[in-house]
């Protein structure tokens, strides 16, 4: 069994922000398996069960591999915390474990899925480390770098970076980028469907 897990903050005024693109992902992994979330208080999650998984858009499902899609609702830097309660509950190994999240060293349009990297500086993919105790997990990491970004990292002061950056992660996508992330997160789902 798959355990795939979006990274993402839990709240309204978190919906479509860079760092929330992970459960953007899960979320259409989700109704393209015609299943909803509910939360389990126990692994503070929001999950849903697929008894076959589908990731091709429009067609029958390929596998006849269950999995579980799973949002977090700790913050992205704490997810870690329910990664591991998901982990032992389910009984997954972590190869079997695919974390999906937002990486600012990739650019927007962009993704890579990736096994057994560290965290590339990523709060939430470390904190996801540090609780499993391994790096032996697949984690599809999708681009949200742009201009922007190049200019909140050109600050002066450690503190004006931190802050500029911190504010590009948690601004939301233009219009623009939402439509442009659609065809992102269709391409994402064709490339775990190649690998699992």
């Amino acid at each position: 069994m798959k355990l795939i897990i979006g990274l993402g903050n839990p709240g309204k005024e978190y919906e479509n922000t860079r760092h929330n693109v992970g459960f953007e992902v899960i979320e259409k992994i989700a109704k393209d398996n015609e299943v909803d979330f509910e939360f389990n208080k126990k692994l503070n999650a929001e999950i849903a069960k697929i008894s076959r998984l589908n990731l091709e858009m429009g067609q029958k499902s390929h596998t006849k591999r269950p999995a579980i899609l799973a949002k977090p609702q700790t913050f992205v830097n704490k997810s870690g915390e329910a990664v591991k309660k998901l982990k032992l509950f389910y009984k997954t190994t972590p190869k079997d474990i695919v974390v999906i999240h937002d990486d600012l060293d990739i650019e927007f349009g962009n993704f890579k899925l990736s096994f057994a990297k560290d965290s590339g500086g990523h709060r939430g993919v470390q904190s996801v480390i540090d609780h499993l105790k391994t790096n032996k997990f697949w984690r599809l990491r999708v681009g949200t770098a742009n201009r922007k970004l190049s200019t909140a990292r050109q600050q002066r002061t450690l503190k004006q970076k931190k802050d500029a950056v911190g504010g590009f992660v948690l601004a939301k996508f233009t219009p623009a980028e939402q439509a442009e992330l659609k065809k992102v997160i269709k391409k994402t789902l064709e490339r775990l469907a190649q690998t699992f």
